[in-house]
């Protein structure tokens, strides 16, 4: 009885197998096209995504090229134990939640509410004129950003200029370490408020105009619209923004910050990602750099998945 019923299992599984085989099968003869669409981005984060994996293995190892990645001496966790007891964790680590955090709470509500008073405007002309001069920034590159900055809050720049009249001394701000994260934030809110808020934009056209009508007609002003039905129906797509911003917390741009510090605000400035950069193509520690890089990129996915749980349990809304 036992022999009939393994017998009778393995069949089912069989014809499970084959089910599932001949329904991929006749899903890419009916969509055949579709799977050519994404076959160059599968094979993109193949190469540039999945196989670099494979060189996180020098993180534990004393890495030398003449030895390759399966030569190199194996040391285990030292790399990151040096970093973690090491006289700059603390700080960088201080400086790089301080960017983060300070970026997070400024940046990211810049995008929303800029999309919100754009989706107010009566004029669809006047809404792309605003679309296109705060999309601008983001398309310049990073060095010419930087350098306008810099020329900006020069003693003689546009920035003491506007201040001298409200009657601040003149002064070089990207010199003072008390400015540093101020600058930083508002010229990363100039740079990407208006590509951000494409999403937004996109996510308020979505939005069911019976349901303002139905507002208007029970007496709600703009603001009360806004607040009770054009916010609410964006809320998915708010927290999904946030929960991908929270997972790169402590991804801060290096190239922005090595442009812009130099050594009178390096103490606030200096971060993870620039120390990575420093102890990698500077200071030639491969290994050592790379095992910096692995555990920001582990806290970075502890991150992401505390808040994507906190977000489920506390909205129903999660990345998975």
């Amino acid at each position: 009885m036992n022999e009939i019923t393994k017998t009778i299992n393995q069949r089912g599984t069989a014809v499970k197998k084959k089910s599932w085989g001949a329904k991929v099968a006749r899903d890419f003869a009916v969509n055949k096209s579709l799977y050519l669409l994404v076959l160059p981005v599968m094979i993109f984060y193949l190469l540039f995504h999945y196989l670099p994996m494979y060189g996180a293995i020098i993180s534990f190892e004393n890495f030398k090229p003449s030895l390759g990645i399966l030569g190199s001496p194996w040391v285990g966790l030292q790399h990151f134990k040096d970093f973690l007891t090491g006289n700059y964790f603390g700080s960088l680590l201080f400086n790089t939640l301080r960017i983060s955090f300070s970026t997070l709470l400024f940046s990211f509500p810049a995008p929303i509410i800029l999309a919100l008073l754009i989706n107010e405007l009566k004029c669809a002309r006047y809404a792309k004129i605003i679309q296109n001069i705060t999309y601008m920034p983001y398309f310049i590159s990073m060095v010419v950003i930087c350098g306008l900055i810099t020329n900006f809050t020069l003693d003689t720049g546009v920035v003491n200029y506007i201040l001298g009249f409200f009657g601040f001394e003149p002064k070089s701000l990207l010199s003072y370490p008390q400015y540093f994260v101020p600058i930083y934030v508002v010229s990363d809110i100039w740079q990407s408020v208006g590509w951000n808020s494409i999403i937004y934009l996109a996510a308020l056209s979505a939005v069911d105009p019976s349901l303002y009508e139905s507002a208007v007609l029970d007496g709600a002003n703009r603001f009360q619209q806004t607040m009770h039905i054009t916010l609410p129906s964006i809320a998915a797509t708010i927290v999904t923004m946030l929960l991908l911003r929270i997972g790169n917390i402590l991804n801060v741009g290096y190239e922005k910050i090595l442009l812009l510090y130099n050594d009178a605000t390096m103490s606030v400035a200096d971060i993870i990602s620039t120390y990575v950069y420093r102890k990698g193509l500077i200071d030639l520690s491969w290994s050592f750099s790379s095992a910096v890089g692995l555990f920001n990129s582990a806290i970075n996915l502890i991150f992401l998945i505390g808040a994507n749980k906190i977000s489920k349990k506390l909205a129903d809304i999660s990345l998975w």
